[in-house]
């Protein structure tokens, strides 16, 4: 579709301009910053917030307003100006502030900071995956709470992506996706302006966006003129109507817009323009040269409606849902539970209990297990697999796919799509009403890390479910063991990562997970089976969330060595303390499932559990890194510093030396050495 241009109007030009060097002004005062996204797209984004976008400045955290992203986050200054025009708790010292320490303002948008800040996003193509998961959740608690004449979720998912967010993988996968849900109420600004860091698109990016984004599903809109605000409202209007597709609106602008000398080149991306540009600029879009930061009264008195507008619409909403509450008491109630994110009383008694067994059970099996007792009392919970669902046991199976029409199902299934899956995971979380999963194998954990990352740094309740976790997966072979994966996770700020042993421990992984509200939280599960330890039955269900606690212990504490272990290694510890004991020598062994949740634990209780003088040997089937500082210099590890090979599970033990008779000869070789 293409519509025919026509000029704003005088206070409208006022309002746009006003963005375009507030912007500007920001950049230029903190001597940083990327103007020429915020020049060339301030018309289009004018127009969505100013009569497109429902919410409402005095509440951000409304349920159902609209959700805007700008996953082009290089252009933050847009997104503050816009903020500070509309009511929100942003003032113009703020933006003044533009990039200092402790601003409301950093250089790129960041969630829980910034108030309006639906997401992090500036690494690009994340923002775009982001909002698939808005808009799913948005069609998720539809499907579950609407009623006629009650329409409790109906809102849109809006964002701003630019050439660079398109390049990026993650956006095809993501699109992909989005296009096979149907998600209708996803609407995206495309900010074409043709240009990328190093020069004109037309070096790298030289495919048809258009029929890319239609042979995805898409319906795609074209705008010819980035400044046309009538263009772009008429094609936000029919982007609206299709319910079907998600819509993409290529709109086509000019970075830099307005300066004589940047617009349309790289220089106007990442770079101020300078006071002598700066100047001329305001003379060519005839704005008052001698003045920064200006926003005159009739601006201002411009966009009030947009408070305005928001609150009255909340009011209404919020009259709905007072008869909503008399009409459907029970949903009402499990609407505001969820919104809290509070579990409902007495979840936990869902959670299953294994017996010792010696043959035991994969703790991917279990985690299955788990979810499906889970399901039945939370009825959030929703979630899925990068197509390996089968190998991941990530299925509910009482439930139906996530999926057009109805989208009441709680199966997702992403494909192989592991990086857009992580995105999509943070935008259900985001959005809120849902507590969100997502498996795959350890070893792909890599294609997801940048949303891995975003999710911690956000504080995101995401549960990643990482299957096959070690050489144990057997004869896939090194591609597909995981080796220096632990280490990479466990480096990843506000990442909890738990490894368990078996059975029962994988069942309080899963409780630890649920009740964190404040980051992501990361299942390392077994292929192969792992026996089911008495010791831990007994204590896991109260000391897994300490991270790391002694399962066997020596009379009166007179240990000659700890053993600590992770995971299906435990077992292969406790085997050899037994042995060791034959040989004279007394071993505690430690479980140590989680290195984060030890971490968090008073000096007191981490002395108990690895006394300060004592000798150690630390065993994981991955990299030795970071073991180390566990060891106190006084001890060993048994790991895995090399990758692996194609065989049976077994044989790879063996000849990687990770074995109840090589635990046995380490520890006899570090008691004597001490």
């Amino acid at each position: 579709m293409e519509v025919e241009r026509q000029m704003p109007t005088n206070l409208e030009e006022k309002c746009i301009n006003t963005v375009r060097f507030l912007a500007v002004d920001m950049v230029e005062k903190a001597n940083s910053g990327h103007p020429g996204m915020p020049m060339g797209a301030a018309a289009m984004t004018h127009t969505l917030w100013s009569s497109f976008l429902r919410h409402n400045p005095a509440n951000p955290q409304w349920p159902d307003r609209d959700r805007f992203i700008l996953s082009a986050g290089h252009g933050s200054a847009l997104l503050y100006a816009l903020l500070h025009l509309c009511g929100y708790p942003l003032s113009l010292d703020d933006l003044k502030n533009f990039r200092q320490w402790g601003s409301l303002t950093p250089g790129h948008p960041e969630y829980r900071h910034t108030q309006g800040v639906e997401t992090t996003t500036g690494p690009l193509g994340q923002g775009l995956a982001t909002g698939v998961g808005m808009a799913m959740a948005e069609r998720s608690l539809a499907a579950t709470f609407n009623r006629p004449g009650f329409p409790v979720v109906d809102h849109f998912t809006y964002a701003i992506v630019g050439d660079g967010d398109l390049m990026e993988g993650i956006s095809h996968e993501a699109a992909s996706l989005a296009g096979n849900l149907k998600l209708g109420k996803l609407i995206y600004l495309y900010d074409d302006n043709h240009i990328s860091i190093e020069g004109d698109t037309e070096i790298t990016f030289t495919e048809d966006r258009a029929a890319r984004f239609r042979a995805y599903g898409w319906q795609v809109i074209e705008v010819a003129d980035g400044n046309d605000c009538a263009a772009i409202a008429a094609a936000l209007t029919v982007a609206r109507k299709d319910l079907e597709h998600p819509s993409l609106i290529a709109v086509r602008t000019h970075i830099g817009f307005g300066s004589p000398a940047k617009q349309d080149t790289a220089s106007a991306h990442g770079e101020p323009l300078g006071a002598e540009e700066i100047i001329k600029t305001k003379k060519n879009l005839d704005w008052p040269v001698e003045t920064s930061f200006l926003v005159e009264g009739e601006v201002y008195e411009s966009y009030r409606h947009v408070k305005e507008t928001g609150a009255k619409e909340e009011e209404k909403w919020q009259s709905m849902m007072t008869a909503y509450k008399d009409s459907f008491p029970e949903l009402a109630a499990e609407w505001e539970r969820r919104q809290a994110g509070a579990l409902p009383a007495g979840w936990e008694k869902s959670l299953p209990a294994f017996p010792a067994d010696e043959k035991g059970f994969a703790t991917r099996a279990i985690s299955g297990k788990v979810i499906n007792a889970l399901a039945g009392v939370l009825p959030e919970m929703i979630g899925g697999s990068a197509d390996l669902g089968p190998s991941n046991k990530t299925h509910i199976n009482e439930a139906a796919d996530f999926a057009a029409p109805d989208f009441g199902g709680r199966n997702i299934r992403f494909g192989v799509r592991e990086h857009a899956m992580g995105a999509v995971l943070n935008g259900l979380a985001l959005h809120r009403g849902v507590r969100v999963f997502g498996g795959t194998f350890l070893v792909f954990c890599d294609y997801m890390k940048p949303a891995i990352r975003l999710a911690a740094m956000m504080g995101l309740p995401v549960v990643y479910i990482f299957t096959h976790d070690s050489i144990g997966l057997g004869e896939d072979g090194p591609t597909h063991q995981p080796i220096e994966h632990l280490a990479s996770l466990r480096v990843i700020p506000n990442l909890t990562v738990i490894r368990p042993a078996d059975a029962n421990e994988t069942v309080a992984a899963w409780r630890e997970a649920l009740c964190r509200q404040d980051g992501p939280t990361a299942l390392i599960l077994t292929r192969q089976n792992v026996p089911t330890l008495a010791p831990v039955l007994d204590k896991a269900a109260t000391e897994l969330h300490r991270g790391a606690y002694v399962i066997t212990e020596v009379e009166n504490g007179a240990a000659d060595i700890t053993l600590i272990a992770t995971g299906s290694e435990v077992s292969l510890a406790f085997a050899a303390a037994e042995e060791l004991k034959d040989k004279g020598v007394l071993s505690r062994v430690v479980s140590m499932p989680s290195w984060e949740l030890f971490a968090r634990q008073s000096k007191a209780y981490r002395h108990q559990v690895l006394p300060p003088g004592g000798s150690r040997l630390a065993i994981e089937a991955g990299s030795s890194m970071g073991w180390h500082n566990y060891l106190n210099g006084r001890g060993d590890v048994i790991s895995i510093d090399h990758f692996g090979a194609s065989a049976p599970a077994s044989e790879l033990f063996q000849q990687f030396r990770i074995t109840r008779e090589e635990i046995v000869r380490r520890a006899l070789k570090v008691v004597s050495s001490q």
